[in-house]
Formats: C-alpha cells, structure tokens, sequence
C-alpha cells in the first residue's frame, strides 16, 4: 500500500487525531499528491464520485416529488459534513477526514430512504443480504469506475475504517449487534483488514453523532414545514420545545419560519456544545496517546452527555410516531416498498429488461439487480417502473 506524503498539512493536531502524513495508506499504490493531503483528497473523490451526485435525488425522509425543500440524502449529507467539521475543528481532529466520512457515509442507501432498504433487505434475504453500510463500501471500492488501474476510489484505510465502523465496532465483544458481517464487508475485509473489532477514529465518531445532530434537527424542521405536527405540539417537544421558547421570547413578532430556523441553529449549537463538552470528558478520562489508543479504548470518546440523550430519546420518540409513521409518509412507504420489490422481481426474471452491463448470470444476478436498485434516485426507479409495467405504481 502507498502512502502519500504531500508538501505540507494544517495546522497541528491533538496527539489522538488520526495524522494524514501518518496513513496506512491505500490498499492500491499511487504517485503521492503534492498540494492536497490524503484525507483531502479522498474527500475530493467522494464528490466527484457519480453516486455522491445522485443523492440529490434520493429521499430522506419525503419523498422527493413532495417539495423542493425537503432534505434529501444530498442536502443531509452536507449539513452532517459541515456539523462534523465544525466539532472536528473544535476538538482538533483532522476536519477533512471527518468531512469525508460524513459525505460518504449514506452513498450506500438505496431510493426512497429506508423505505427502499427494507424492501431490498426482503428482496436480498434468500441470497446474501443488503445493508446500506456495506452497500457504501462496495460503491467505494468496486462499483464507482472513475479509474484505468484499479475498481473503486481507492481511499484510504482511515476513510474506509470510518465509513464501516463509524457506528462502532462490527465484529468481537464490542460489537453492538451480533449478527453475521454483510458480504460486502468479508469480502473487502479479506484483502484489507479494517480492524472491524475496534472503534474508529476520533473522526469518524465525530461523523457518526453528527448524523444524529444533524437528521433529528432536521426531521423537526422538514415535520413543521410539512404539516405533520402543529406548532403548538412542537413547542412542548424535549429539546426543540425549549428552544422554540426560548427564540419566542428573545424576537416575540418574529414570523413563525423564522422561529422555525432560529430555534433549529439554537439546538444544533447546543447539541454540539453538548457533544464537546462529553468528549472532552472522556478524553480526559482515557488519556489517549495516539489515534490506535481510540481504536482501542473499549469504548465510544465522542457521544452527547447522559442528560442529553435522555432528552433525545424523548425527542425521537416524538419523531417516530408523528413523522416517521405519519399516515402520509406511511401511504408513500407502502408504494416505495411495492415498487422496489417489482423491480427486483422482474429484473430476476427477466434479465434483459436490465442495461447490458448489469446482466449478471446465474448466482451473481441477485446481486447485480440489487446493486442497480440501490444506485437508481427515486424518480428514476419512477420512470422505470412506468416503462417496466406501463403505468405509474398509484395508477
């Protein structure tokens, strides 16, 4: 593996940030650049990546036909980079790592959010499985073609230890679920030990909390603007009730959309004030001496405050029920899971109705019709189903 040594790095790191001039490098060897680290650009390669740009068009949590501004899994992604930077700078990490593993972190998920990974999770069960975190990884490894000597991006060890484990660890005593490892994963991880029985770095931890930050934030935003809870509901939630109040009392004739974001930027500071201020704590704690003490500290570094997470645990709850479960979100998920699920089932049985490259044979078609699924946006997995069966699915 190469490891690239450019002219210069930023200004000096915490002793537990993960060093660019210190990577394990890359699993295929490459010329070093001379004016960007490594993580800088392995982060310039996500957004140059063509699943990076289809993110645009995948949903969140509405779907996109639903209005223009909704998040999207694009527009999610950049909030959680730009969270992520900010706390990364804070702490003293490597912001570029962290900002590359917030970009990258949902390339995996297929259209219609979650929506659609349940219903390729049923497709894939008689096979080997769908997980939308190894599905990331093999877009990163194998899937994207945007170079002559290798399959993938071929990012670096730290970016790909951080997409995979950013949850903590896979495998082992730590591990917080124990099922078997996605295919996905084994199969990388027979060529390139990510070490998937250890935390990862400080950075993709980072990236991991500011997933959270960022999605229960905005799912409240995007719930009001869509109608799913009343203003009045909102101002008695945990969390965002306090700062609706609070931004009620500092501007009293301040429109209610202004309300909106200015209690949305009051929460998402306290959440990240929050966040540094446990780190810091733990950090103190654990006393790491280098990025592999992190690895190997047994446990998470970076996490909200136990006061915290009781508040956010109310929060999701409220989400769960009145968005997430919202009759008119649960109408949308309904049609999304039937039209993945013909999808899969026409492709299986009819491989020519699928682009010549995607035309698999034998045992590898399963895999190869739920690699196309998972990279279609919602509107394209539209139009396909339309052209497929001749109509729109609510027809």
């Amino acid at each position: 593996m190469s490891v690239a040594r450019p002219l210069s790095f930023p200004a000096p790191l915490a002793p537990f940030a993960a060093k660019a001039e210190e990577t394990r490098g890359r699993l295929h060897e490459e010329a070093e650049s001379a004016t960007r680290t490594p993580f800088q650009r392995d982060r310039d390669r996500v957004v140059h990546a063509v699943s990076f740009r289809r993110l645009k068009h995948k949903t969140q949590v509405f779907i996109s036909h639903e209005g223009d501004h909704y998040r999207t899994r694009l527009t999610h992604s950049l909030e959680v980079a730009q969270i992520s930077r900010s706390i990364a700078r804070t702490l003293k990490l490597d912001e570029d790592l962290a900002e590359c593993v917030a970009l990258a972190h949902d390339l995996g998920h297929p259209p219609f959010g979650h929506t659609g990974e349940d219903a390729l999770k049923e497709c894939m069960a008689p096979y080997d499985g769908f997980d939308h975190n190894a599905q990331t990884l093999r877009l990163l490894t194998k899937l994207e073609r945007r170079h002559a000597r290798f399959e993938g991006l071929n990012l670096t060890w730290e970016t790909l230890e951080g997409v995979v484990k950013h949850n903590g660890p896979l495998i082992g005593a730590l591990a917080r679920k124990k099922v078997p490892l996605p295919a996905a994963i084994v199969e990388y991880a027979s060529a390139h030990d990510l070490w998937l029985d250890s935390f990862p770095a400080l950075e993709a931890q980072v990236a991991a909390v500011a997933d959270d930050i960022a999605y229960n934030n905005h799912d409240v935003d995007d719930g009001l603007r869509a109608g799913l809870f009343s203003f009045d509901a909102a101002r008695s939630l945990p969390l965002a009730g306090a700062a609706i109040r609070r931004v009620e009392k500092a501007f009293p004739d301040a429109p209610r959309e202004i309300v909106i974001a200015e209690a949305v930027s009051d929460l998402i500071g306290a959440m990240i004030g929050d966040v540094v201020a446990e780190t810091r704590r733990r950090l103190a704690a654990v006393n790491p001496r280098d990025a592999d003490a992190v690895r190997h500290a047994g446990r998470a570094l970076v996490d909200f405050s136990p006061d915290m997470k009781t508040e956010l645990a109310g929060l999701r709850a409220f989400l769960y029920e009145n968005v997430y479960r919202h009759p008119t979100v649960n109408r949308a998920r309904e049609e999304a899971k039937a039209l993945i699920r013909a999808l899969f089932e026409r492709y299986i049985k009819d491989p020519q109705t699928l682009p010549e490259a995607w035309r698999d044979e034998g045992a590898r078609r399963p895999r190869a019709v739920c690699d196309y699924i998972a990279g279609m946006t919602d509107r394209y997995a539209a139009r396909e189903y339309e052209r497929l069966f001749g109509k729109p699915l609510s027809a």
